[in-house]
């Protein structure tokens, strides 16, 4: 499926908001709408499966969700969820036989392989997550990071199902001694010529995560993609998206971070014109965050009278309390209502405002807070490599009602 041509005059709507856009903050969004709008590029093979309509295409690895595609539903679509991939996928056959792939458990008292056959007889249990790359909101940065410019789409309210990996652990006699980290390898194949342990996809995490994470097997209800880590994948719930390890061969559970490049001095927080080193922040657990996905700029003026402005909020590796809206870019805020089915902690929920609009402009902005009581900010960390945005303000929108 191709992507549907933007017709000219939406990109006339979008270039001619830009301006009065910056005055706000938001023409960097815009911009990339514009940009987006005039490049589309069509679906790279390995994904050639999902609704290009709904999706933006920055690179063959990077695939965002569009804003207005994420509707008032609760669960993203498997055919809409964003793609990010630090290497290329193995090869497609590694799914000919799924039950036959094996990951080696180790940190525990009687390690061994275990096949995804024999993961399925020890339990199965099912969480709704939001996965989000910790890079999502880069695109608002105005420092411009290197990497994809995400706005929103690099998240998604996905469904997982698979056994526990304390299961795992309690069938394999316990922790050995010492362990304080969960240390997922993922099964890319290394590029030849270079050291394995400057581009593998390891990462580590704490070991409390080992209380909801998952061995998993399926996506939405179906066999896992290739293209998101079938045939089997470790879901860590409230971490950001890479630390939940495609084509996991191995789980270890270690009394240190894993020494490899992605984890030692990829994926953290430095302060701007810096190089990250193992100092620096490690990108873990998820902020408290929520964005607006109705109504949208691109979408052309808004009806004057009675309008409903819906988004998503989560709490990230916290419950979610509640969610607020702003009408006038955070001067007053009031109480949003979260509408469909609570989840889990770790998923996201819908929020709904209902409110009388006159003709004018409005900034409309949305404002979360997690079960600990801490409030989404008003501004960005700024960092080097554009992480863990969870601004509203960078994330508002800019209506014009008629």
């Amino acid at each position: 499926m191709q992507e549907t041509p933007t017709s000219l005059p939406r990109r006339h709507l979008l270039v001619g908001s830009a301006s009065a856009l910056a005055g706000v903050g938001l023409a960097t969004w815009t911009q990339g709408a514009v940009a987006q709008a005039a490049t589309a590029k069509p679906l790279p093979a390995f994904v050639s499966w999902k609704d290009a309509s709904a999706l933006i295409v920055h690179s063959s690895s990077t695939l965002e969700t569009k804003r207005s595609a994420f509707g008032t539903s609760v669960i993203t679509p498997s055919e809409q969820l964003f793609i990010r991939n630090n290497l290329n996928a193995p090869d497609a056959s590694i799914l000919d036989n799924r039950d036959a792939w094996t990951v080696s458990i180790e940190g525990v008292k009687s390690p061994r392989e275990l096949s995804v056959a024999e993961l399925k007889t020890l339990g199965i249990e099912t969480v709704a997550m939001v996965l989000q790359c910790s890079g999502n909101g880069r695109g608002f940065f105005p420092h411009k990071p290197s990497g994809t410019p995400w706005t929103v789409g690099a998240a998604g309210c996905v469904v997982w199902s698979g056994v526990p990996l304390k299961n795992v652990v309690q069938a394999l006699g316990g922790l050995a001694d010492g362990a304080r980290y969960i240390t997922g390898t993922g099964g890319e194949k290394i590029p030849d010529g270079v050291d394995p342990n400057s581009v593998k996809v390891e990462r580590s995490v704490p070991i409390a995560a080992l209380e909801d994470a998952l061995l998993a097997w399926e996506l939405n209800g179906s066999p896992i993609s290739l293209a998101h880590g079938g045939p089997l994948r470790l879901i860590v719930p409230g971490y950001t998206g890479v630390n939940n390890i495609k084509y996991v061969k191995t789980v270890a559970f270690t009394p240190k971070e894993t020494t490899a490049g992605i984890m030692a001095n990829r994926y953290r927080v430095s302060p701007v014109g810096t190089k990250a080193t193992s100092e620096h922040e490690s990108v873990l657990g998820m902020n408290v965050k929520s964005w607006i996905n109705g109504p949208l700029p691109e979408d052309g003026n808004v009806k004057a009278g009675r309008v409903q402005i819906h988004g998503v909020a989560f709490g990230g590796i916290e419950a979610l309390r509640g969610v607020e809206v702003s009408l006038d870019g955070g001067k007053t805020w009031q109480a949003a209502r979260l509408v469909g089915p609570d989840l889990g902690k770790y998923a996201w929920r819908q929020f709904v405002f209902s409110a009388d609009l006159k003709p004018g402009t409005y900034t409309l902005a949305s404002r979360a807070t997690d079960a600990k009581g801490t409030v989404q900010p008003e501004q960005r960390v700024e960092n080097q490599d554009g992480y863990n945005n969870n601004s509203w303000r960078d994330h508002a929108v800019q209506v014009t009602v008629a």
